[in-house]
């Protein structure tokens, strides 16, 4: 079974940057949320920069993507894949 890992890294232009990959492992610490038929990871530490985001994906004119409303961020980059706190 295949998962989409979420988590968040140092750097891009507002400081953290989303980072999104397949994987067939889960770790012990991993939170699991299961919604449609979609199984989403995020480790202990990218929790905490997370917490009550939503997670969407979206098409339009430009593409397809993932893309995250998170309530703590106080800036993000145009492109929406990178984000402050």
């Amino acid at each position: 079974m295949s998962f989409l890992r979420v988590s968040v890294e140092g750097g891009g232009c507002s400081g953290f940057s989303y980072k999104f990959d397949l994987t067939d492992e889960e770790q012990s610490d991993d939170l699991k949320v299961e919604r449609a038929g979609a199984t989403v990871l995020i480790d202990q530490m990218s929790l905490d920069f997370m917490a009550g985001s939503e997670i969407d994906f979206s098409t339009d004119l430009i593409g397809a993507a993932f893309k995250i409303n998170n309530p703590n961020a106080t800036s993000g980059c145009g492109c929406g894949t990178s984000f402050s706190i």
